[in-house]
């Protein structure tokens, strides 16, 4: 038997292709994981109910555009989701936006340009529907900003 025959022979009976999609899974879930926090100062969290999550945010006047600050499937997109119930962060169920955006979106960068106008409406109902929202965002955003200053008079 060759060295590939022998390692090909050795991946098929080891690990079965539903582990190894688990695997694949839990390794993008961790990957994600340093986003989580981001979620608590998102915007708003598109969803496709059940599997997929992205998490939106835009400071105007800092970023070019929306920016996705998470995004998650499955399982991480559960998390996603109770993040969001946790910060109140407005949630909004739009299937084929939430697969597209998670299909082409990369956290930490804006969204796609073709994709501008459906956000842009989107976060224009979030911003008039939750208004209250916004305004406890927009402090908490400032006191993350502010360095912590310490007095020991």
């Amino acid at each position: 038997m060759t060295k590939q025959e022998v390692k090909d022979e050795r991946s098929s009976k080891e690990i079965d292709p539903e582990i190894k999609k688990k695997q694949r899974q839990r390794a993008a879930e961790l990957l994600s994981q340093a986003g989580m926090e981001a979620v608590s100062t998102a915007d708003v969290v598109v969803t496709n109910p059940t599997h997929f999550a992205v998490a939106l945010k835009y400071e105007k006047g800092t970023d070019s555009a929306p920016v996705v600050v998470s995004k998650g499937y499955d399982m991480v997109a559960r998390r996603i989701k109770a993040i969001a119930i946790e910060y109140e962060v407005p949630m909004v169920e739009n299937k084929s936006l939430a697969r597209t955006l998670y299909a082409l979106g990369d956290i930490g960068k804006a969204i796609p340009v073709e994709l501008y106008q459906v956000v842009a409406q989107l976060l224009a109902d979030v911003y008039q529907k939750h208004s209250y929202y916004f305004h406890r965002l927009k402090a908490r955003r400032l006191l993350a900003k502010k360095p912590s200053s310490v007095s020991y008079g």
